[in-house]
């Protein structure tokens, strides 16, 4: 074998596991990303997202003894997220503790703590993942455009929503999948602030807005086939709400997953691990997936580093807590996207915070 363990991607999973693997194993790690942010908007990968670091990511960031440096923060940091249900006119404000970060600096950054021990390829595609003696071989394209191929014992899919890993593994298994949109405009609101959409006719899902570093996002995750004509439907109808922008500086899309069941978190088998968004671990009420990224792939690399005799069958059992909280955010994700129970909640005020 040519390497110990292969990770599939290098987003907060991937390249969390890389970090905390014992320097003693060879390890190779894939990533669509380019190497530095310097590097031009068109080469590579960034991940759409609106950056904003939940408590749980927090506190792997203290179990992991990591603290973020200054210049991945963005201006404002905001306390609250104000709550709109569009088809009934109601709004609410509830206290959240989120860190409003650049999402692609952040990326960069935890890359950047990946021990020189890991060979890392950067701007790199994954084509094939084929069962061999003993382990995997896996060809990809590197940023010079050559097919290589590699073999590995182990293989662990980090590598997002479109996973090649989880397909491979899982072919006859498919999930709920959204396109995300958000587009970046010129803040122009005179209070700075972080909104949760509602709107049934157009998604159900969700979407959201946030002020970041004087630009105003807006976005949300929507049905594939109708996706970009439901976006433009959305930006309407918060212009009638009073939001304020004009032409996109910039366009991102990705696709996302949306666990709906139990079944949807796959954990991997026969040497093969999913950790991260590739394993289902997504909040499917609030589309958060950085935390239970981090904790998946925290607990997968204690398994590897105990050279655990079976370690499919541990990660299964040690992220069991895990996908426990992942199916409550599924059964509060059909409270908040059934316009009865939403607008029963709302009514409620609790947890509201009156703004005079």
């Amino acid at each position: 074998m040519d390497y110990d363990i292969a990770i599939i991607g290098l987003g907060p999973a991937g390249s969390t596991l890389a970090r905390l693997l014992n320097p003693a194993f060879k390890v190779i790690a894939l990533d669509k990303k380019v190497a530095k942010l310097q590097q031009t908007d068109d080469k590579g990968f960034r991940k759409p997202c609106g950056g904003l670091l939940a408590t749980d990511a927090q506190k792997a960031f203290i179990r992991q003894k990591l603290n973020m440096p200054v210049d991945i923060l963005t201006n404002p940091q905001i306390f609250s997220v104000k709550t709109y249900d569009l088809q009934t006119g109601l709004t609410r404000n509830y206290q959240r503790t989120y860190v409003n970060f650049d999402r692609h600096k952040f990326d960069l950054w935890l890359k950047s703590l990946i021990p020189p021990t890991v060979t890392v390829y950067n701007n790199a595609l994954c084509t094939e993942i084929g069962r061999i003696i003993d382990g995997y071989q896996i060809t990809f394209i590197d940023e010079d455009g050559i097919e290589q191929k590699i073999t590995s014992r182990y293989v662990v899919g980090a590598d997002g929503a479109n996973s090649l890993v989880r397909r491979m593994r899982y072919p006859n298994h498919k999930l709920r999948q959204y396109i995300a949109i958000q587009q970046w405009f010129t803040e122009e609101h005179t209070l700075p602030f972080y909104s949760c959409i509602f709107d049934n006719t157009v998604t159900n899902c969700y979407a959201w807005s946030i002020s970041k570093d004087n630009a105003f996002i807006v976005g949300g995750a929507f049905p594939k086939k109708e996706a970009n004509r439901r976006f433009e439907e959305l930006k309407k109808k918060l212009v009638d709400r009073g939001f304020i922008f004009d032409k996109p500086i910039k366009t991102e899309k990705c696709t996302v997953v949306y666990p709906n069941s139990v079944r949807d978190f796959c954990t991997g088998n026969d040497n093969i691990f999913l950790i991260g968004e590739a394993a289902g671990f997504i909040s499917a009420s609030s589309l958060e997936g950085i935390s239970y990224a981090l904790d998946s792939a925290e607990i997968l690399s204690k398994i590897f580093n105990s050279h655990h005799p079976k370690p499919n069958n541990c990660y299964y059992k040690r992220t069991f807590l895990l996908r426990v909280k992942l199916y409550s955010k599924i059964v509060k994700a059909k409270i908040l996207t059934t316009p009865f129970w939403r607008k029963l909640v709302m009514l409620s005020r609790i947890k509201h915070i009156k703004i005079d």
